[in-house]
Order: C-alpha cells, then structure tokens, then sequence
C-alpha cells in the first residue's frame, strides 16, 4: 500500500513541480519584455529618479508602470516581491529527488 502512495505523491510534485516552472519562466519572460519596452520618461518623472516609463491596459484598467534608478522617495508598505515561483520550483524540485530517488532507491 506504501507504493501507491509514493506513486501519488511522485504523481503531485511532477504537475506541482511543472506549473510552478512555467508560473516562474512565465515571470522571467514579463519581466524581460518589461525591461526592453520601457522609454524614456518625461523630465518630472527623471528629476524623481525614475529611469523608464511604461502604460499598459488590461482587463479594463490602466497601468502606469515606472522603474527607479536606485530607490524611490518613500518605500510603499506593501511590495510585492516575485520570489515565490522559483521558490515553489525549488522545494518542489527537491521533493521528486527525495521521492523518485532517496524513497525508490532499490540498489542494496
């Protein structure tokens, strides 16, 4: 009965694995075309700090995006941080190696 559940679990971190990887490279890719569609801002923007400007629509709304030399003025307090993609491929990563590897492992 123990090996159906290693075949379930193994089952679980495959897809869990597979979505966080494609949740993760999909961020990379955001941010990529992110950096490369950023023009330069209006003056007032630039005495600011910020060193590109961006506006964006979707959903029905619009985004103005800004990227800063180094920090703004003031931190916001809530900041929203893209860490936990990699983070979830990771730890996912490491429970397939404990399952398929360390919980199968046959050689004696």
């Amino acid at each position: 009965m123990g090996a159906y559940y290693l075949d379930w679990f193994n089952l679980f971190f495959r897809w869990f694995h597979v979505i966080a990887g494609v949740a993760w490279i999909g961020a990379s890719f955001y941010f990529v075309w992110l950096d490369l569609s950023l023009r330069k801002p209006p003056q007032w923007k630039a005495d600011k700090g910020i060193s590109g400007d961006l506006w964006a629509v979707h959903g029905g709304g619009f985004y103005e995006i800004a990227k800063y030399k180094l920090e703004p003025e003031e931190m916001p307090k809530t900041l929203h941080w893209f860490k936990w993609e990699a983070y979830t491929t990771w730890l996912t990563g490491m429970a397939m190696l404990s399952i398929v590897y360390y919980a199968n492992a046959t050689a004696t």
